[in-house]
């Protein structure tokens, strides 16, 4: 293609539309009663980010998730994802433009198989979340996602292994496994190393820093040295509100968060 061609220059074009933002937060709050878990929080995510969002418990971590993917509507302020307003738009939507996540504690199906967990994971995007298990089971295509996100998780050779038969870690390799079936643009990941012995800890880590850089990464995780070592930009909350952000360095040198977090937060982790 000829750098002065019309064809180059409408790819030009399509690649300065497409915005550096992927996830914009404006003045979001989340209220229960007069409890304000979320309050106020302005951010900005670019594509291809590895995120932390850190802060001692109750800071409001989970709650801000739960208002990006829409467990929790926002009770003010505005969320985008890809420059398309999403506020009120119902979970199982948010899914579909490529948000997705996984949770503090494992929710999987013990007495099914890997694989068949990863079909369910598939199908509850689709018209066929109704009939589950049934007789039509995955598309070429839903296969080759399954397999995909199996290997990037580390798990293809317990394909056909029950869940039940799993140890923790693997457990939690297999929820982002779910999660990244579906081919997310945004992935959202819940304390990934939460119980997790040394050893796990480092299997889960290599997963996250070898999933491709074309999916933006937002996570929350306790556990310091494990979180500045895989993200580019940390975010920290405390009782709801935005108390200070930076790259991990930054953050490691930043007294009022290691009075905040560090001195708090892992007193009570």
């Amino acid at each position: 293609m000829a750098a002065g061609s019309p064809a180059a220059m409408f790819c030009q074009l399509m690649r300065k539309r497409v915005p550096d933002t992927i996830l914009k937060l404006d003045h979001v709050g989340v209220s229960f009663d007069a409890l304000k878990a979320v309050d106020d929080v302005t951010l900005r995510v670019r594509r291809g980010e590895r995120r932390a969002i850190i802060g001692p418990n109750g800071a409001g971590k989970t709650t801000l998730f739960n208002a990006i993917t829409g467990v929790v509507p926002p009770t003010s302020g505005r969320v985008e994802f890809d420059g398309r307003d999403i506020t009120r738009m119902p979970p199982h939507r948010r899914a579909a433009c490529g948000i997705s996540r996984t949770f503090q504690i494992t929710n999987l199906f013990p007495s099914l198989t890997v694989e068949q967990n990863m079909q369910l994971a598939l199908c509850g995007l689709t018209p066929r979340k109704f009939s589950l298990l049934g007789s039509g089971g995955l598309t070429d295509t839903e296969r080759d996602q399954a397999d995909r996100a199996l290997a990037l998780s580390r798990l293809g050779p317990r394909a056909r292994s029950l869940v039940s038969e799993l140890s923790y870690g693997e457990q939690r390799q297999l929820e982002m496994a779910m999660a990244l079936a579906p081919g997310p643009r945004l992935l959202l990941l819940d304390e990934p190393a939460a119980g997790l012995s040394p050893a796990e800890r480092v299997i889960v880590a290599d997963v996250i820093r070898s999933l491709p850089a074309e999916i933006t990464i937002v996570l929350i995780e306790h556990d310091m040295d494990l979180v500045l070592s895989l993200v580019d930009w940390v975010t920290c909350l405390n009782n709801g509100r935005f108390l200070a952000e930076g790259a991990p360095a930054e953050i490691r040198g930043n007294a009022e968060i290691q009075d905040v977090y560090l001195g708090k937060a892992h007193r009570h982790a």
